[in-house]
């Protein structure tokens, strides 16, 4: 792959637009102008709507080229494995801290925003070609994340002595329950069924899923500005700054490096999926933290810091991996 040796400007008009959306959106929850039950419900109309609708209408239509989709998984899953036991590692023998904030740190390090950020980097820098490779990670990406999560810390729960051990069949039933009641989740199911058909969408949905789908990148990044403002830093950034370089840094050099020499991934497929594991951490792992009670600022500073340097991160992989 040819990588520029000087860094392009021209980066820039795709990188700078998005984050101005963001700041903008973030701006309009800071002064007040608008309530931040707008931010929650804008946020509700994208993962609910327009996401699945946009995850839809790529998947159900869209040409692996000869790809391989279990190479994309392999590769950019076993990155995040490694990421997440570093993560997990380090909080616990580093930091000293107990099994389930451990946990949380694995999460923040290793869970991507695909959605919000993911999908406009993608499509701007890309087009829709580029959506395929990253709905194909996002099609496992979330349901896996959250199986792994769960489990783990239900696990870390019990060793923590906070929560008494809930047996393995009722935790999976909960799971599989939350996860076939996501819209993200029943966007894909739709699209595989769909694909299986063999059939187009026929041309008045197709055109009224064209509309939704063009509202997707602008609602979500005001949508995430707006979010922000919820997080913010809190106390000890230290362990943040450690995870976020997790995140950042390592987690898209080593899905650079599986999909460039391990997978033999086609071009395309490199770029997309490294610059996926370069977008910053999602609210996961904020939620995570809040239903058991722990890591409230770990992921709040992480999500707060890497989406805040994601503008010179991201920049940076797009230029590595040859964007422009």
């Amino acid at each position: 792959m040819t990588r520029p040796k000087m860094f392009s400007f021209d980066i820039l008009t795709i990188v700078l637009p998005i984050f101005l959306l963001i700041a903008i959106g973030y701006a309009a929850a800071l002064s007040g102008v608008l309530d931040a039950s707008v931010g929650d419900a804008l946020s509700k109309f994208v993962n609910t709507i327009l996401i699945p609708v946009l995850l839809f209408r790529t998947l159900a239509t869209a040409s692996f080229d000869g790809a391989s989709p279990w190479a994309l998984w392999g590769a950019y899953f076993s990155a995040a494995g490694i990421v997440w036991a570093a993560a997990t590692i380090l909080s616990r023998k580093l930091l000293r801290r107990e099994a389930r904030y451990c946990v949380i740190a694995g999460i923040v390090s290793a869970f991507s925003n695909t959605a919000l950020v993911g999908i406009p980097i993608i499509s701007t820098s890309f087009s829709e070609v580029g959506l395929v490779p990253l709905f194909v990670i996002m099609s496992v990406h979330l349901p896996s994340m959250t199986i792994a999560s769960t489990l783990l810390m239900e696990r870390a729960a019990v060793a923590d002595g906070t929560k008494a051990a809930a047996p393995l069949g009722k935790t999976l039933v909960i799971i599989t329950r939350n996860l076939l009641t996501n819209p993200i989740v029943i966007g894909i199911i739709c699209a595989v069924a769909w694909r299986l058909t063999g059939q187009p969408i026929p041309e008045l949905p197709a055109n009224v899923i064209k509309q939704l789908a063009g509202a997707t990148i602008p609602v979500a990044l005001f949508s995430l500005g707006m979010s922000l403002r919820r997080y913010g830093i809190r106390g000890n950034v230290a362990p943040a700054i450690l995870v976020s370089i997790l995140k950042v840094i390592v987690m898209p050099a080593l899905v650079w490096t599986s999909t460039t020499y391990v997978f033999h991934l086609p071009p395309l497929w490199v770029q997309v999926a490294t610059l996926t594991a370069a977008c910053p951490t999602g609210v996961n792992g904020y939620l995570f933290a809040a239903s058991f009670g722990t890591g409230h600022a770990l992921s709040a500073n992480t999500i707060s810091l890497t989406t805040a340097t994601s503008i010179v991160s991201i920049g940076f992989w797009m230029h590595f991996v040859g964007v422009m």
